[in-house]
């Protein structure tokens, strides 16, 4: 069943100490002023940092862990590579999978995003599948055909149990540190379109139950009526994910 998520993507940011300190703040303040289950609470901090912040968080049952990136391959002479097995062994639930900072300077196309879905599956973690346009695309008024084309050589290609355990981020790449921003009507306007593409790709029932969250620019301004749309099942968080009390009052936006 669709879930209402707030995920934090701290990306290359905080040492070992800052890392546990913002880790520790959160969890308390979920645990104080989080009430009900309604929305699941994830943390992903960068890999040296995993192992720790999984044993700080277990007791919290709204508390989950990802990781920024996941090797396609299983394991081997792979230097800097991170496999999906070792990333469950240290407690990993969830693995950004097609962040646009990672198609941009890494230059991760479909073919490779589709692997490192299908490897992180293969050992029961959940991919939060990054999609979304460029400033350039946007202007040409070809959003959300771009979109569709992300999904159709990617996701497409996932078997219908797969296409069940993944949820989808949509990153209005055009409105992120770019002075713009993106409104809850344009949010809106394509989660809705996501999700249609979604039922033509698989089926109605299940693109319905999909999550998909919001990566734009959240904050605890603007959560409340960005996550009051229709087809906005939460966030995707970057810098507001940093501080404890904005991730909390974000949260708390639902």
């Amino acid at each position: 069943m669709r879930k209402n998520i707030v995920a934090g993507n701290w990306k290359m940011n905080k040492t070992y100490q800052d890392a546990q300190a913002l880790v520790s703040e959160i969890d308390n303040m979920v645990k104080d002023e989080v009430s009900g289950d309604n929305v699941e609470v994830i943390v992903t901090p960068p890999f040296p940092f995993l192992h720790s912040i999984s044993k700080l968080i277990q007791g919290n049952s709204r508390m989950h862990l990802a990781a920024q990136d996941v090797s396609a391959h299983e394991s081997g002479a792979y230097t800097g590579e991170v496999s999906a097995s070792m990333l469950k062994s240290v407690g990993v639930e969830y693995v950004l999978v097609g962040h646009s900072e990672r198609r941009q300077y890494h230059n991760e196309d479909a073919d490779l995003l589709l692997k490192k879905m299908k490897a992180a599956l293969a050992q029961g973690i959940k991919p939060i599948f990054c999609c979304g346009e460029p400033l350039e695309v946007r202007e040409a008024d070809d959003h959300f055909k771009y979109v569709a084309q992300q999904l159709r050589e990617t996701v497409a290609h996932l078997s219908n149990e797969e296409f069940d355990q993944i949820v989808i981020a949509y990153e209005p790449i055009w409105a992120i540190g770019t002075g713009r921003t993106a409104s809850s009507a344009q949010a809106q306007e394509m989660h809705a379109s996501i999700r249609e593409e979604l039922s033509r790709l698989f089926n109605a029932e299940a693109a319905y139950n999909k999550t998909i969250l919001y990566g734009g620019s959240a904050n605890p301004g603007n959560a409340k009526e960005l996550f009051a749309q229709p087809d906005v099942d939460g966030g995707l968080i970057g810098g507001a994910s940093l501080k404890s009390r904005d991730f909390t009052d974000i949260i708390k936006s639902f």
